[in-house]
This record gives structure tokens, C-alpha cells and sequence, in this order.
């Protein structure tokens, strides 16, 4: 395997496909801004020179969002209708992943609900064989309208469910709603899904080192603290930080020391008294797995975590 440095952020990205290919499941209650939060992520993958695979399933709409979807997110745009993709187009879903990644092998995979549909039914699928294969973290993102929160409106059954599902949760439009209501929000949001982290948007526009932290490059003085590109009109700066830890760590240690940071993101490849040990975390949930067979070594006993400022 070639170890030398990525010289691009896409090739830093590509240096990690061995860990699997990210999948994001972008779910949330009619009105709340999903497809505009997919804009910016095909508009960011484009930006990097990576392959995304877009599969909208927003069935009901007017057809405007599905045309520049299309036309944006080109080849790797498929639209699945008849149905919904966390219950009837299960199948067809998983047969659609399937044929993405034979044909156009996607650097990053985003699945976008309809507004009624549950996120963890659809993130089964990305643990269904073959898709699981080749498939590595997934991820559910939960975009929630403030202004809806704000007033009250259709917070009970299906928007409860699906907030309750939620690894992250994107709370947009915020700027519809005054800014000393943003911890009355939050603390509302977090009673439906506790632990999960809450992060502030306009125009669905986040910072997406969040939903596809970037693969530690190789070691370099320069590269011990790498900040990520930020959008000051969120009302929340972040910060990214490379973790090194010292060989036979025992998981449980690690653990320790990690739990308290009180991170949105980490990821990488910790070499622990177990071996190697895959390292990704959302909020206060972290998991702990065994890596892949192969993966670039320079990664071995680092870490990026996301945080807020």
C-alpha cells in the first residue's frame, strides 16, 4: 500500500477508503431544509473532487428540488419513488446502493428520507448484506426547523420519532427565530434525544468535517491542529484537534480519557493492548471495533476530534 503523504484533501479522503465508505441518512419533518442540506454537501464533495452518491426519496414534492438535485449531483443522483425507503423501498434501496457502487464507486453515500420516514429504519439497510460489505460508518443527521420548534407545531409522533433517532441533529433556519430562544430549543431537542449533539444552520449550510470527519494525513508539525473551514453566520465556531496516544492503551482507558471530552466527532485508529482498534464517536457515544485488514499506517495511534470552540 502507497503510505506516502496525500498532497489534496480529496486524496486524504480517498487515502481512507479502506475504513469503509461514510453513509449519512438525512432525515426530518416536512419544511425542515433536508434537500438544502444536500445541496451543500454535493456542492462540498464537488468542491473536494470526491464522488458522491445522492439517493432522494422525498416523494410528494414538487418536482423544482429533485430537478436541481439532479442536475447537481449528476450521475450519482437516484431517485427512489412508490414509496418509502425505511419500510416498502427497502429492497429497492439496498439494490440501488448496490448498483451505486458498482458503477460510479462513491467516495460518500447520502440517503435523503421523505419527511415522514424513521432514520434508524433506513440506516439497517447500510448493515444488510452486500451493501455492509463495503459500507463503513453511517451515520442518522436529523434536520429540525426552528421555527417549527419555535412554535410549537407538529412536535408529537412522527418528528418525536424521528428527533429520538437522531446521532446529530441539525436545527435549521435559526435565523427565523430570535437568538435568545436557541437554548430553549436545544434543551427541548435534547429532551427527545439525549446525548445526541445539536448544531445550528441557515440554509442548511454546516460545517461538514461534522458528518465526514477527514482522515488524519500523514504525521507533520503543520498538521498537529487542523482547523476546519467555518461558517460564522451558524452562530457556532468549531474547532478540529489530531489526539495521539501512546501503544497497548487498554480500550478501557481510552475510553476514559475520551468520554469527557464532550466532542461532535472523533475518528481513527488507536493502537491499543487489543491490537488496533477503530475509534468513531458521535457526542457521547463512542465505539470501539476492529479495522479494517489494511489501512494507511501513518494513521495508527491518532485521532481527529470535532468540537465546538
Amino acid at each position: 500500500m502507497n503510505n506516502e503523504k496525500p498532497e489534496t484533501e480529496a486524496e486524504t479522503e480517498k487515502a481512507g477508503t479502506d475504513l469503509g465508505v461514510p453513509a449519512l441518512v438525512v432525515s426530518g419533518f416536512l419544511g425542515a431544509g433536508k434537500t438544502t442540506l444536500v445541496k451543500h454537501l454535493i456542492a462540498d464533495a464537488q468542491r473536494q473532487g470526491l464522488k458522491l452518491a445522492v439517493i432522494s426519496n422525498e416523494f410528494g414534492e414538487l418536482g423544482i428540488d429533485r430537478a436541481l438535485l439532479q442536475e447537481e449531483g449528476g450521475p450519482g443522483y437516484v431517485e427512489l419513488e412508490g414509496g418509502c425507503v425505511c419500510c416498502q423501498l427497502s429492497g429497492e434501496l439496498l439494490n440501488t446502493l448496490q448498483n451505486l457502487w458498482e458503477t460510479i464507486h462513491p467516495d460518500r453515500v447520502v440517503v435523503e428520507t421523505s419527511g415522514v420516514a424513521l432514520p434508524f429504519e433506513t440506516l439497517l439497510t447500510f448493515w444488510r448484506e452486500p451493501v455492509t460489505e463495503w459500507v463503513g460508518e453511517s451515520l442518522a443527521v436529523v434536520v429540525v426547523n426552528a421555527e417549527q420548534v419555535a412554535q410549537g407545531r407538529d412536535l408529537e409522533g412522527t418528528f418525536e420519532q424521528q428527533v429520538s433517532s437522531a446521532d446529530l441533529l441539525v436545527i435549521n433556519k435559526v435565523d427565523l427565530v430570535p437568538s435568545d430562544s436557541f437554548g430553549r430549543l436545544e434543551d427541548l431537542l435534547h429532551d427527545m434525544a439525549p446525548g445526541a449533539p445539536v448544531i445550528r444552520s441557515i440554509q442548511g449550510e454546516i460545517d461538514t468535517t461534522i458528518v465526514f470527519p477527514s482522515i488524519p494525513a500523514a504525521k507533520t508539525s503543520s498538521n498537529a491542529q487542523r482547523k476546519p473551514e467555518l461558517l460564522p453566520h451558524t452562530h457556532e465556531e468549531f474547532e478540529a484537534e489530531e489526539l495521539s496516544f501512546p501503544d497497548n492503551i487498554t480500550p478501557e482507558q481510552l475510553l476514559k480519557q475520551l468520554q469527557p471530552l464532550n466532542t461532535l466527532r472523533i475518528k481513527g485508529i488507536v493502537n491499543t493492548s487489543e491490537g488496533p482498534t477503530l475509534v468513531q464517536g458521535v457526542g457521547p457515544r463512542i465505539d470501539l471495533s476492529a479495522p479494517p485488514s489494511q489501512f494507511p499506517q501513518e494513521m495508527l495511534g491518532r485521532l481527529v476530534v470535532i468540537r465546538r470552540k
